[in-house]
């Protein structure tokens, strides 16, 4: 089946789901467009009072809506109520800032007169949304688009089809009108064939792999729609010295194994100054040889399964790759013996060009280790990859730091920090992570005409 619930816990086929008719789906684009007509007149403060009901209900149905993510791909259960409580705070921040940020600016034209660009509201737009993040990523699309005045078809992953049922029948419990916000369970040709050739659809917004991204971009461009495309990333994580090593190894923990290492942002390639290499590297080895993969429904659990077997295949073929061709096991670099989607935490050193794992993405617990002689190598090397989504940059010395952080490629760099994320920072990459920001003010204005209205100057 293309949609069904399977725990990848144990491997168990939970609940499926048939894939929708061409005609439904040919329906599903009607009713969204015909829904359009009227959405977009309806005052944005009501919007926004239905907006900041959906956040309200995410809250009161926090246990709930984490078991199911948990269930669905793995997520450990603290970490899944995070993202609930990360989908509700997006919700809410575009039902407060929403009606200001489509206020747009005043211009002052040359030619005199009075000039103000306004962001209005397109129509119909499609967003194509992976598992790993089933209710934020859809939050930091539909959010900013449903306050606009758009209306919404969602295309969810495969493995987390109650996951997005559930989201839509949150939007109908705030009180929005049925066809703001409508689920399809699409195959990949329908939206190719039926979806996006629509004329009534005005855009897509896909996070998901290169080829995804890469695919979806050419059906938009061929039948001339707007992208927004999050395509991952492989962010370093640049060590300048070993002053606070404690922390920083911590930082690098959480960098990477969150979310049992499956997210776009986790940090991937730690480059570390030659200075700090052996102790960062002996304390980092150390904490990751010291997380026990486990039950995902457990409170304390911080590392659970990956999302399904296939990925977990994939990342030992990468991980193998890599030791076949002289890479070092640092920490980890097996899978237990045990049904479902495991893998062991594992670090890796001496990775060389011609492996798998120095320029793949490794969407898994997998941890990539470099030594570099000063600088100007570790920024050659953060470079290097072909993503540029996020970064990081530790470091004592906070202005140099800064000054690192400025001359890596990338859409996002933190500061002695890990990549995160927040309502009102944008979020986006550049290279093969992707084009186009979303959260925070920009997230509101890719998919939204921005208007010149013009009063010329009297003659």
């Amino acid at each position: 089946m293309a949609y069904a619930t399977i725990n990848p816990a144990t491997g168990e086929t939970v609940k499926e789901f048939e894939t929708a008719s061409d005609q439904e789906v040919r329906d599903t684009v009607a009713r969204s467009a015909e829904e359009y007509k009227s959405w977009r007149n309806v005052p944005v403060a009501e919007r926004a009072a239905m907006m900041h009901r959906m956040a309200e209900l995410y809250r009161e149905r926090q246990d709930e809506l984490a078991a199911l993510i948990t269930l669905e791909m793995g997520k450990p259960a603290q970490q899944a109520a995070g993202e609930v409580q990360i989908a509700a705070a997006i919700y809410d921040y575009y039902a407060d800032n929403a009606e200001e940020f489509m206020k747009g600016r005043t211009l002052n034209p040359s030619t005199g007169g009075e000039a103000r660009v306004v962001l209005d509201s397109t129509g119909v737009l499609l967003g194509i949304m992976p598992w790993n993040f089933p209710y934020y990523q859809v939050a930091r699309f539909a959010a900013p688009n449903v306050m606009l005045g758009n209306t919404v078809i969602l295309k969810h992953a495969g493995n987390v089809p109650q996951s997005a049922l559930v989201q839509e029948q949150l939007f109908h419990e705030a009180g929005f009108p049925e066809d703001v916000y409508i689920n399809v369970f699409a195959s990949n040709d329908q939206v190719a064939e039926i979806i996006i050739p629509d004329p009534a659809v005005q855009g897509v917004s896909l996070t998901g792999s290169e080829r995804a991204g890469a695919s979806v971009a050419a059906t938009a461009g061929k039948n001339l729609k707007k992208v927004v495309l999050e395509l991952g990333g492989s962010d370093p994580f640049i060590v300048l010295d070993d002053s606070n090593v404690e922390r920083t190894v911590k930082q690098a923990v959480s960098g990477r194994m969150s979310n049992s290492g499956q997210a776009c942002t986790n940090s991937k390639r730690f480059i570390v100054l030659e200075d700090a290499y052996d102790t960062f590297v002996e304390n980092f080895a150390q904490a990751v040889q010291g997380i026990t993969p486990g039950d995902p429904t457990d409170e304390k659990t911080f590392v659970g399964p990956v999302s399904t077997v296939g990925a977990r295949d994939e990342i030992m073929e990468q991980v193998q790759d890599a030791v076949a061709k002289g890479a070092t096991v640092l920490a980890g670099g097996g899978k237990p013996d045990k049904p479902g989607a495991w893998i062991e935490p594992t670090l890796l050193a001496d990775v060389t060009p011609e492996m798998r794992a120095y320029a793949e993405e490794i969407f898994g617990p997998v941890a990539v280790v470099y030594k570099v002689k000063d600088v100007d190598e570790a920024v050659e090397l953060a470079n290097s990859s072909p993503f540029g989504l996020g970064g990081s940059v530790f470091g004592a010395d906070e202005a140099a730091a800064l000054e690192v952080a400025q001359r890596v490629d990338s859409g996002m760099v933190f500061v002695n920090a890990v990549t995160d994320t927040a309502p009102d920072l944008p979020f986006g990459g550049v290279k093969r992570s992707g084009v186009g920001r979303e959260l925070g003010p920009f997230g509101i204005e890719e998919f939204a005409n921005k208007k010149l209205i013009h009063t010329p100057k009297k003659k």
